[in-house]
């Protein structure tokens, strides 16, 4: 009996020293990242039956297990990809945010500083300096949108670079999620008992991962831990991982896509939608929601503002007297072929109405018999049999016939801002007159004449010499002019041409148009008066189309005649504003969150050093207890070895 005493006793002592051994393992471990507590699963040992009853024979230690909620660290885990997907995309739109609010960087202050020098050159069209300070707002204009450009191409660039460091560490967290997967069902194989340290360690990976990217965990029956990512592809499946790469997008050199490397060493890119949550998700979202479409609204404004202005540019006439050209040089849209494509052919895409951009971009996609074009920004589709076609003020065309699947990348308004240029350089160029004047002779009749206008037609080809229009009482009154020349007569809406020769009935208030000349004749002309459109030779003084120029700051020229420059670009810095608050908000509720779902896991899992020194004041007593009971089965053993002598 005193040998049972004995054994139970040391069975005791073995049992507080564990449960000391593991209460200081969670106190030296109470800040580790992950660290989850260990509890001591103690049983009474096995009881043995002396014939008068079963006498217990001490304790024995069945497991030391973690306390661990599963559902909880899911709830963690989930918030955690959630949030650095926020935090991620967030702080990538604070740069576009802080560029084009700031009310000395932004595109506004430019604007503005062009449109004052239009109006200044109107005020004084034949002084030298007024018209350099309006090439020099134009010349700063451009470079404030080639700057804009710059900035975000070098956020494009930042974000390229943070998507392989992304991926570089997505791999080594699967890989090390792969070794501990190995090393975990070698040791539940080997002792059927849990490692819980290396259990941890795992959990803390597939956190880490998620900050990287949204990771769904599918548990095997070994202990291992299945990984997929994105939209089911499997990351980690045991102790094997499937490895991510970097690629060029094959339709766009200057985008780093993220791709699969299969076994065979091919690899699979995954769409911009394949991959969510996590500071991946969210650097690829923010490039296709965000940082792609404000490169495409500033190009718009670039594009709209340079074409219109350029329009009425060419409708004036110089300081020489000759028909003002170009202001700006407008860059050509963006068009890639893909990289995977079967065939040689290019397709080649040209602004022809810039009131009709969006700010989206464009695929392309030929499937042997019928082009697609699908506009990306909100997946509407048009199908041609071939091309050229327009659409939405793009016109397409293409070199030759492609293969089937062959697909194209257009980005008409991407390179708008960073390839604008300034075509004039010598104020003398600019345009501010206009190409013709009007006049009415030593007339005695009430008629007059406006001053004229022309329109896109006139520069191809502008008038030599006057053209004189006199008018001839009768039934009906009519003006017969000289030289001939077919005249178009507007009236009440209705538009009715006359061959040259042919006279050409009166009506009070009515326009009359001819090789792209317009203008409009009103009151009551006597017999004989008449009236000259010719070149408007020494104009030097001449201001009119100065004065169009300049109001085209307040016309809506672009969204289909819906917004002004300063709308266009207003609605952009709207859009990045709102977003970004949007983000700031959201962002701050993911943390509270993630924060909440954390603070549960510790509340359930983490060391509680409070709890930790009574159970270490616990077990200390237990050893203390176990030890007296083995010094009392010794003296009962002394006791009966004296016995006899």
């Amino acid at each position: 009996m005193a040998t049972n005493i004995l054994s139970i006793g040391q069975s005791a002592l073995a049992a507080a020293q564990v449960g000391i051994s593991v209460t200081g393992h969670n106190i030296a471990n109470a800040a580790t990242p992950g660290y989850s507590r260990q509890v001591v699963i103690q049983g009474a040992a096995l009881a043995q039956n002396f014939g008068f009853g079963f006498i217990g024979q001490g304790a024995e230690i069945s497991s030391i297990q973690r306390v661990y909620n599963e559902y909880l660290a899911t709830q963690v885990q989930t918030s955690q990809a959630s949030k650095s997907s926020l935090d991620a995309h967030y702080t990538q739109i604070q740069q576009i945010d802080n560029m084009l609010a700031d009310p000395q960087a932004g595109l506004s202050p430019a604007l503005q500083d062009f449109f004052s020098g239009v109006q200044a050159m109107a005020s004084n069209p034949a002084s030298i300096p007024a018209r350099q300070a309006t090439l020099s707002s134009a010349d700063a204009l451009v470079a404030r949108f080639q700057s804009l450009a710059g900035r975000l191409d070098e956020i494009n660039q930042g974000v390229n670079s943070q998507v392989q460091s992304s991926v570089t560490a997505i791999n080594s967290y699967a890989q090390q999620i792969a070794t501990l997967n190995d090393a975990i069902s070698k040791a539940q194989r080997a002792t059927g008992q849990p490692p819980n340290d290396l259990l941890d360690q795992r959990d803390q990976l597939v956190l880490d991962l998620n900050k990287e990217i949204k990771a769904t965990v599918v548990k095997q029956g070994d202990g291992g831990y299945n990984i997929f990512i994105g939209n089911g592809q499997p990351l980690v499946v045991g102790n094997s991982t499937t490895r991510l790469v970097n690629v060029t997008s094959p339709t766009d050199p200057q985008k780093i896509e993220v791709a699969y490397q299969a076994s065979n060493g091919s690899t699979v890119i995954v769409g911009d939608s394949g991959f969510a949550g996590g500071r991946l998700g969210g650097l690829i979202e923010f490039r296709s929601n965000t940082l792609e479409p404000a490169q495409n609204a500033l190009g718009r404004v670039a594009i709209g503002l340079a074409s219109t202005v350029n329009a009425q540019h060419r409708l004036g006439q110089d300081l020489n007297g000759a028909l003002g050209g170009d202001l700006f040089t407008l860059p050509t849209p963006v068009v890639n072929a893909s990289a995977n494509n079967a065939s040689t052919a290019t397709v080649t895409a040209s602004i022809s109405n810039a009131n009709a951009l969006t700010t989206s971009d464009y695929q392309l996609k030929y499937d042997g018999s019928q082009y697609t074009l699908t506009r990306l920004s909100d997946n509407t589709t048009s199908t041609f049999a071939g091309l050229p076609q327009t659409v939405d003020g793009v016109t397409l065309n293409i070199s030759t016939t492609p293969a089937a699947g062959d697909t194209f990348l257009i980005r008409p308004t991407a390179n708008g801002a960073s390839g604008l240029a300034l075509a004039i350089t010598d104020p003398t160029k600019l345009a501010a007159a206009a190409p013709i004047r009007t006049a009415a002779g030593a007339n005695s009749g009430s008629g007059t004449i406006s001053a004229g206008a022309v329109d896109s037609t006139y520069p191809a080809s502008p008038l030599a010499a006057p053209v004189t229009l006199t008018y001839s009482t009768g039934t009906p009154d009519v003006l017969n002019v000289s030289p001939a020349t077919a005249v178009t007569v507007t009236s009440g809406g209705t538009s009715t041409t006359y061959p040259a020769g042919t006279p050409v009935p009166y009506t009070a208030g009515a326009t009359y148009s001819f090789g792209g000349v317009s203008f409009t004749l009103s009151g009551a002309p006597n017999n004989l008066d008449t009236f000259t459109v010719g070149p408007n030779t020494g104009g030097v003084g001449d201001n009119r189309n100065a004065l169009l120029l300049a109001d085209l700051q307040t016309a809506h020229t672009l969204g289909n005649g819906t917004a002004t420059y300063q709308d266009a670009y207003a609605q952009l810095v709207s859009d990045i504003g709102n977003k970004t608050r949007e983000l700031d908000v959201t962002s701050s509720a993911a943390g509270k969150m993630l924060a909440s779902a954390t603070q549960s896991v510790q509340n359930e899992s983490g060391v509680n050093l409070d709890e930790e020194a009574a159970n270490l004041l616990r077990y200390q007593q237990a050893y203390q207890a176990a030890g007296k009971v083995m010094q009392i089965a010794s003296q009962l053993f002394n006791v009966l070895l004296t016995i006899g002598q």
